[in-house]
């Protein structure tokens, strides 16, 4: 635990690490979120888009892909989607999925997104923004490409409130997320990661006087499983 800590004690120390992290679980990336977001990632992502109300001919993009599940349901919608992530191989998954062909793929940073200004109408993300080593920079990026009155939503786990309930909340992960880092890796802090990053997270409620702060409007935090999950949104001020 302390090799993971001091791995995430810096903003350029936890970008060198989740590069490295994110290679070596891609292939596995699907079945521990299912996991580790007790069976409901699928629900939330689907709930997500039904919040954005994407209409068709939209421009979309999805940060922190991951395999493209948020990506592949925007297009569905018949939104113009572009696919965003920082692990080459997420990517690769998500072109080997039904529906692939209709989002366009791109290897980058959140932090330094490699886009126009207002480029696009609808900006969306899981489990995205908790996991930049630098929250502000991305956050400054996102309002940049996105287009005066464009909508932003972001799915992530959350950081309860009540210090009983987080205690709880992160040691179930840290030790679920130990024996299947063992079982699958033999390291157990391969997703160990993920309630650590929950330590340092402002949480959703942080993340929404974040996007207020720094030229968003209507940002809210809409709870998810009492509040272990939650979905941001907010509109790029006019």
């Amino acid at each position: 635990m302390a090799r993971l800590r001091d791995a995430l004690s810096t903003a350029d120390a936890k970008a060198t690490y989740v590069r490295r992290l994110f290679h070596t679980i891609a292939g596995r990336y699907d079945l521990i979120t299912r996991l580790l977001s007790f069976g409901g990632d699928q629900r939330w992502k689907a709930r997500l888009v039904r919040i954005a109300a994407p209409l068709p001919g939209l421009h979309a993009l999805d940060l922190a892909s991951g395999t493209g599940d948020i990506a592949l349901a925007l297009a569905a919608r018949g939104c113009r989607v572009t696919a965003l992530d920082i692990t080459h191989r997420m990517l690769e998954l998500a072109r080997a999925k039904p529906g692939a062909g209709a989002i366009g793929c791109v290897t980058g940073d959140m932090m330094a997104l490699p886009f126009p200004a207002a480029s696009f109408d609808l900006i969306t993300t899981g489990y995205g923004i908790r996991n930049v080593p630098r929250i502000e920079t991305a956050i400054a990026e996102i309002g940049r490409v996105l287009e005066p009155g464009g909508l932003l939503l972001s799915l992530d786990f959350n950081r309860p409130s009540n210090t009983v309930v987080r205690s709880v909340y992160l040691a179930y992960l840290t030790a679920f997320g130990s024996a299947l880092g063992w079982l699958l890796h033999r390291d157990p802090d391969t997703y160990r990661y993920i309630p650590e990053s929950i330590r340092r997270y402002p949480g959703a409620h942080g993340v929404a006087a974040l996007l207020a702060r720094s030229g968003f409007a209507d940002s809210r935090a809409i709870p998810l499983l009492g509040g272990l999950m939650a979905i941001n949104t907010a509109r790029r001020r006019g």
